[in-house]
């Protein structure tokens, strides 16, 4: 019996196991979103999106909501979330004198909506970005990879 347990808890955290899987939660931490939003968000071909989502989907980490033609996609359970807020901070506190402190936790206490990302305009806080980036003086906030990578080719168009 408890190895049926740790079999489905091995189970779903191999769902979880990948990097960009764990970002698709992150962007979904406070919203639903279309296939076609997060492809543009992460800057991912859409079949490479769609092998995630399927795990995704198969493990009961999101749900989807068909619109038409759209599909739409939200975290199953706020728990996801709290789960993964809760190894990040376990990651700042490894992390304390490394340089990758300040990816984990730049400003990680704010949690208020502050700003939105430039490149898709979603609200975003520190805490909920998933990257930042410093242009000229001033700290950008992005939901995702492809935002903050548009973002870096042209600064200028999202300004």
């Amino acid at each position: 019996m408890y190895y049926e347990v740790f079999q489905l808890h091995a189970d779903l955290l191999k769902a979880l196991s990948h990097p960009k899987r764990l970002e698709i939660i992150h962007l979904l931490r406070d919203q639903e979103l279309s296939v076609n939003a997060m492809q543009e968000m992460l800057d991912l071909p859409q079949g490479n999106l769609s092998q995630h989502l399927m795990v995704l989907r198969e493990a009961d980490v999101v749900k989807t909501r068909r619109n038409g033609k759209q599909i739409y996609y939200k975290v199953a359970h706020k728990n996801f979330i709290k789960a993964s807020d809760a190894v990040r901070e376990i990651l700042i506190e490894r992390h304390q004198n490394s340089k990758l402190k300040d990816e984990f936790s730049h400003k990680m206490k704010d949690l208020v909506p502050l700003t939105t990302d430039p490149v898709c305009h979603m609200r975003l806080s520190p805490k909920t970005a998933s990257y930042a980036h410093r242009y000229r003086n001033i700290e950008y906030y992005f939901c995702a990879a492809g935002c903050r990578e548009k973002f870096q080719k042209q600064p200028i168009k999202f300004l």
